[in-house]
């Protein structure tokens, strides 16, 4: 292979890559701008979601202690409620480790990856 033919494949190869680099920005851009919305949707949706249940238990867990104020089974009643709260307190903590977190930019990675292929392909 001469220096010539090398030399007109790294210039195409360039020539490639700057082209593309401009879609990358765009496509980053786009990419971001999605990700950005889809977190602040979840979470402000958690945040509904974890206000609205503690306010929803917290007065259910007053309501149950009142209930039972001036029976021989107060103390029952309390520590239950305690131990309720430990339980959900661990279900969540369990059910949010084993959630995978969302995969950003996968598009961006995808074109990377073939253009990466390509430039192999060109290259040999």
């Amino acid at each position: 292979m001469s220096i010539h033919s090398k030399l007109d494949r790294w210039r195409n190869v360039s020539r490639f890559l700057s082209a593309r680099l401009t879609d990358y920005g765009q496509l980053f851009s786009i990419e971001l701008a999605e990700t950005r919305a889809r977190v602040m949707r979840e979470m402000i949706a958690l945040v509904a979601l974890a206000v609205g249940g503690l306010f929803t238990l917290s007065f259910l867990c007053i309501a149950l202690i009142a209930t039972a104020w001036n029976t021989p089974y107060f103390l029952h009643v309390v520590w239950g409620i305690a131990a309720a709260w430990l339980v959900m307190s661990i279900a969540a903590l369990l059910v949010v480790r084993s959630q995978r977190p969302a995969k950003s930019f996968g598009l961006l990675k995808d074109e990377v990856r073939a253009d990466i292929e390509t430039l192999k392909e060109a290259l040999k």
